[in-house]
């Protein structure tokens, strides 16, 4: 007898086929990993040293100004990411 998470899963294989990578497309996805990460991370450690300039000044309306463009950089990197895996994910 199948379990209720089984049944389910089987529901979902029909309605939605998963679909095998290649080689190619595992690693064309792990590089556009990569670049994301190294992207964020360059992004995060200038914006860090400003956003510790702001603090050390007093500037308060900065530093939230910056931790807010931080947030949104990093969000529009990951965003572009995803998009650009699904993309090779559906080709």
């Amino acid at each position: 007898m199948k379990s209720a998470y089984e049944l389910a899963m089987e529901r979902l294989e029909k309605a939605s086929p998963s679909t095998k990578l290649t080689e190619e497309q595992k690693a064309q996805i792990a590089e556009i990993t990569s670049v994301a990460r190294a992207k964020v991370a360059e992004k995060e450690l200038f914006l860090r040293e400003q956003i510790a300039k702001a603090e050390l000044s007093g500037d308060f309306a900065s530093v939230a100004q910056l931790e807010q463009q931080l947030s949104r950089e990093t969000h529009r990197i990951q965003e572009d990411a995803e998009e650009k895996k699904d993309r090779i994910r559906q080709s």
